[in-house]
């Protein structure tokens, strides 16, 4: 439960139908099941403690004071466990009878949710028996005190800020205006569902894609509990189809036609940093909250071994399939905006730095596409190789050839003579390999690419990269400058992918070789001499790895997730790739480079946004240049 994170439960018991006793019997089971697994919610199938499938029988007072008996012996038989339940069961109130959930923890009844929207069709006759519940929550009767009863209820947590539970019934999420969405609206950040909805072919994937979209549309965690083993199949089957959700990514989702429990570690955090991103959510306010009633209760705060995937490339996905489908995108989305700058200035005319380094590589993949899209002949593309002291020949060939491959225009300008005037001009020793040395490569040649635009009237397409932004790692007003950056919200991690994206599907065998050449080329910005003829300056050696910057950087600016959070997450999704001491590490170096080189990124050139993470200072990043890192830095050495 530390840091935002709880273990929630979905139970389908095995039942007897009309058994009250029996089924108490298997809730009982489970409940202590869950707790043992460190659960701290679980929901029950709708009406589980009679069977969902009694008919005529629910009108048996009987059946109907026998539930209401074994709810108490559920209070009584789980007093000792830290964990909230919701549990069905059939209630007679003021001579009409409800199906309720009822929300129990540590031997207390703490409210009873109605079922608000009641069917009467096809297989589902819940009206001859049921009727509809009200929001607005009223005060009944339960061993010789009062609950809460009505769908107006919102069961909060006072151990954990961002636990605030509500509750619906099976058909309640099926109709156009389901409770939950003014349960969210009122604050609910996790909404459990007791549920008995049968099996036809097909359902199962309209309901998995019912209850994660509904997660999705409410930023909320969600818990939907099924009828399945033991329910009469006289008419209806039931799976048992429970799914566990969380702002539309399913969690778990339980194997159907079987009993058990599913777990899912739900994230509250990362709803309520959700939450306060998006401004159109509405705010919990006491209009939003007029009809409802807040239940406190309680959990104790416990450190949770997670078994939550948390990926460690959150901008890559995984599946084959869907990476191919963002890779196409993110070129497409990049090709259309410099396509748009073109039209806009009326230029026919490209001119970028090609290295033969990745960055430089996926920009000229970018511009070939735009060219087409134009109709514009590639020769149009004037690709500026420009060797000085760090150029080792394997980056030199493959700017060339791959230059070459694509019909672009292949100018070659020698800086070495220019560095070492402009050396001369203010002082600077050659033998000095400091950071005046390198950077006075780097400004040099970005002013050959503007002059050169100038030349030819055409724009200066940059090729840096999001986490090279994030990590300052440019020189100011030299790779830090362009006419238009066409890689600036594209993280490092992914420009590998979409470079090999493009080799997989060019079908150019010359073409392809050079590109898979280029993916195993170490990054650099050889601006230091070579040894040995080989590349040694190494960017990931100097400012650490890129996978671990990119995670930082994705939950730094997605979420607002804290230092120790992050420090968390990344040694949970890393496993035993690094150690725990190199995380830290570059964590500390992330944050102080992240604060220290803001100056740069607020003054960025154009470039089209291709996902949810940007530092864009016209939308996406408003961050002052002179913040202090101090509160971060602080929590992040206490890790230590």
């Amino acid at each position: 439960m530390k840091q935002g994170f709880i273990r929630t439960a979905a139970a389908t018991p095995k039942i007897i139908v009309a058994d009250p006793k029996h089924n108490a019997g298997q809730v009982i089971e489970m409940m202590k099941q869950a707790w043992g697994e460190h659960a701290k919610i679980i929901v029950f199938p709708e009406l589980c403690l009679t069977g969902y499938t009694c008919g005529d029988l629910f009108l048996q007072n009987s059946l109907l004071q026998e539930a209401r008996h074994q709810l108490s012996v559920i209070l009584q038989a789980t007093r000792e466990l830290d964990i909230i339940a919701f549990v069905g069961l059939p209630w007679q109130e003021g001579g009409k009878l409800y199906n309720v959930a009822a929300a129990v923890h540590r031997g207390k009844l703490l409210g009873l949710v109605p079922k608000t929207n009641i069917p009467n069709y096809s297989e589902f006759y819940e009206a001859r028996h049921f009727v509809s519940g009200s929001r607005k929550p009223v005060w009944v009767s339960w061993e010789g005190g009062k609950v809460p009863f009505g769908s107006g209820l919102l069961f909060v947590c006072t151990t954990m800020p961002g636990l605030t539970l509500a509750a619906e019934i099976c058909e309640d999420v099926w109709v156009p205006c389901p409770p939950s969405i003014d349960h969210a609206c009122a604050g609910a950040t996790v909404i459990a569902n007791c549920s008995a909805s049968d099996e036809t072919v097909g359902k199962d994937v309209y309901r998995n894609s019912l209850i994660t979209g509904q997660s999705a549309r409410l930023i909320c965690g969600y818990i939907y509990a099924n009828a399945g083993e033991g329910e009469s199949t006289q008419d209806l089957v039931f799976g048992g189809h429970n799914i566990i959700a969380e702002n539309g990514t399913s969690l778990a989702v339980s194997k159907r036609f079987t009993s058990g429990v599913i777990y899912g570690d739900m994230d509250l955090e990362r709803l309520a940093a959700e939450r306060r991103r998006l401004t159109t959510f509405p705010a919990a306010s006491e209009g939003c909250r007029e009809d409802y009633v807040s239940v406190e209760f309680a959990l104790e705060a416990e450190e949770l071994r997670l078994n939550r995937f948390i990926d460690p490339s959150p901008f890559v996905p995984r599946d084959t399939g869907e990476r191919d489908k963002r890779c196409e995108d993110i070129l497409s989305i990049q090709a259309m905006g410099l396509k748009k700058r073109l039209e806009h200035t009326g230029s026919t005319r490209a001119v970028l730095g090609i290295s033969g380094g990745l960055d430089s590589t996926l920009a000229l993949l970018v511009t070939a596409r735009t060219f087409d899209m134009l109709g514009i002949s590639r020769d149009h593309i004037c690709a500026v190789t420009m060797p000085c002291f760090g150029t080792t020949d394997r980056t030199y060939r493959n700017a060339c050839t791959l230059t070459g491959k694509l019909g672009a225009e292949l100018r070659e300008v020698n800086i070495k003579d220019s560095v070492l005037a402009h050396f001369r001009d203010i002082g600077q020793d050659p033998s000095n390999h400091d950071v005046t040395y390198e950077n006075g490569q780097a400004r040099e040649r970005t002013q050959v690419l503007m002059d050169i635009a100038n030349q030819i009237n055409g724009m200066v397409v940059g090729t840096g990269d999001m986490s090279e932004l994030a990590l300052g790692w440019a020189t100011y007003n030299g790779d830090h400058m362009s006419m238009y950056g066409v890689n600036a919200s594209v993280p490092k991690t992914l420009v590998r992918h979409l470079v090999r994206y493009y080799a997989d599907t060019c079908g150019e065998k010359e073409l392809q070789a050079v590109l898979y050449d280029v993916l195993d080329t170490p990054v650099s910005p050889e601006l230091l001499p070579p040894e040995n003829g080989v590349i040694a300056q190494k960017t990931e050696d100097l400012v650490g790895p890129y996978e671990l910057h990119d995670f930082f950087m994705y939950y730094i600016l997605r979420f607002g997730y804290s230092p120790s959070r992050i420090f968390r997450m990344a040694l949970h999704g890393f496993g035993k790739e690094y150690e725990r001491e190199t995380i830290l590490k570059w964590l500390k170096v992330f944050y102080r480079r992240f604060f220290s080189q803001q100056f740069k990124r607020s003054c960025l050139p154009d470039g089209p946004r291709v996902g949810s993470v940007s530092v864009s200072p016209r939308g996406d990043l408003r961050m002052p240049s002179d913040a202090s890192s101090r509160l971060w830095l602080k929590e992040a050495e206490e890790l230590s």
